[in-house]
């Protein structure tokens, strides 16, 4: 639940370990065009670097033993390659230049998934605005009626913020996505004059970025790729919570997608849980902890982490798997959503007008003063409070007011669909203006 196959599949030990391949593949055809390695002993590494030949119990005792995968991983390669070739392979190159660039194109590929769940969640969100940007409900402040607003308002709100992390996601490739290739203390002594030729080579093979400078032990990059992550869950989060407030029995605005059996309860026939909403609320708090530990990461000693870097290990895959769940549940339910306007109209209602009083004020303050008016719609609405007389019937009986607003004047004021403000405007320039 927590997290979608094809997520787990990029991070499982297979796809990791054949990126360690193909980086090392890439380091050696890179080489031997430089002249760095005899360019036949590239070629001979790159036909036998095959994920098939692994011996997988070998090489999780010896990773195990070492505490690194890179160096019993080359231990293989280096036997694969006719004539001796594969003890060429890993030339020049440390252990976190393999994982850490194989993190690299990890990352970039799972970015390129969360964008498209990103981007199908904006597509629902827009339709639901654009369907509902003229559909009353009630707003709420501190979990209380506040002012009417529209649905659609509601889902262009929830709507901007996943437009901002698709930007987001853009703008921090290429602070990410950038090789990392320096050797054993950052400064490429083993390559001599060919270092930073190797590198650069090495970048472009792999379509990467070149770093300004080795970023080995400075750790920002990967940390703000999972607080991105931390952000884009928020967002979800926030919009789970409140699906689910607006599927509580009392109010039932909306209600989840319905699939036989989904939400049920093991006891009680009518149930029909939010567990989409549930898990992109889940999905918020638990990327939240992956992000703290990336920070955590970040705080490392000199040229080489004494443990920070393997806390990435399990934070960063964590993360992005959480994430995916999250993603998946909130585009599965906001492209089915089952939305109630007849509920959303019956909830306004449920106080009797009072969520129109502001309305009320401002009709009245021209004519009264806003602090008279304040006062004198606030007094009715305590009476309302305090009694089953409604809002609109004691606004009617109030003598100031009479005197001032005739009937059908107070009856337009109290309407919940005449104080919506601008938000079917704001809606339409968001849904315009992202089309641009």
């Amino acid at each position: 639940m927590f997290g979608t196959d094809e997520m787990r599949t990029l991070f499982s030990d297979d796809t990791l370990v054949q990126y360690y391949l193909d980086v090392e593949v890439a380091l050696a055809k890179c080489q031997g065009e430089l002249g760095v390695i005899p360019q036949i002993a590239a070629a001979a590494i790159a036909d036998a670097a095959d994920l098939g030949r692994i011996d997988w119990a070998r090489m999780s005792e010896r990773t195990q033993i070492v505490g690194y995968p890179i160096l019993p991983l080359v231990e293989q390669m280096s036997e694969w390659a006719e004539n001796n070739a594969g003890q060429y392979c890993h030339w020049g190159a440390t252990t976190q230049d393999i994982m850490d660039t194989a993190d690299v194109l990890q990352i970039r590929a799972a970015l390129n998934m969360v964008e498209e769940e990103l981007q199908r969640i904006g597509e629902a969100l827009a339709k639901l605005a654009e369907d509902h940007k003229e559909t009353p409900m009630a707003g709420r402040t501190h979990l209380q009626h506040a002012l009417p607003i529209s649905f659609g308002y509601k889902c262009a709100t929830w709507l901007s913020a996943v437009d901002r992390h698709l930007k987001r996601l853009n703008e921090l490739r290429p602070r990410v996505e950038v090789v990392e290739f320096s050797g054993a203390a950052g400064t490429l002594a083993s390559l001599g004059d060919q270092g930073l030729p190797t590198q650069y080579a090495l970048a472009k093979e792999l379509d990467l970025g070149i770093p300004d400078i080795t970023w080995h032990s400075i750790r920002d990059g990967f940390a703000e790729a999972t607080g991105l992550l931390a952000l884009i869950t928020g967002t979800i989060g926030k919009i789970g919570y409140d699906i689910m407030l607006m599927m509580q029995t009392e109010t039932g605005e909306v209600l989840e997608p319905f699939i036989s059996g989904r939400g049920a309860s093991s006891t009680m026939p009518q149930k029909r849980n939010p567990i989409s909403s549930e898990m992109m609320l889940a999905s918020a708090k638990l990327v939240r902890e992956q992000h703290s530990a990336m920070l955590d990461a970040m705080v490392l000693d000199h040229e080489r982490a004494t443990g920070q870097w393997h806390v990435e290990w399990q934070a960063l895959p964590t993360a992005f798997i959480v994430t995916s769940g999250g993603l998946r549940a909130a585009r599965e339910t906001l492209e089915g959503l089952e939305v109630y306007p007849d509920k959303m109209a019956k909830v306004l209602d449920v106080t009797g007008g009072l969520v129109v009083a502001e309305a009320v004020m401002m009709g009245l303050a021209p004519h009264l003063g806003r602090q008279a008016a304040h006062d004198i719609v606030y007094d009715c609405c305590r009476q309302s409070f305090a009694s089953e007389l409604s809002f609109v019937d004691l606004l009617e009986n109030e003598p100031t007011i009479a005197k001032v607003l005739s009937r059908e004047e107070l009856q337009y004021l109290a309407a919940p669909k005449n104080y919506l403000g601008s938000a079917a405007e704001m809606t339409t320039n968001l849904l315009t203006a992202r089309k641009q």
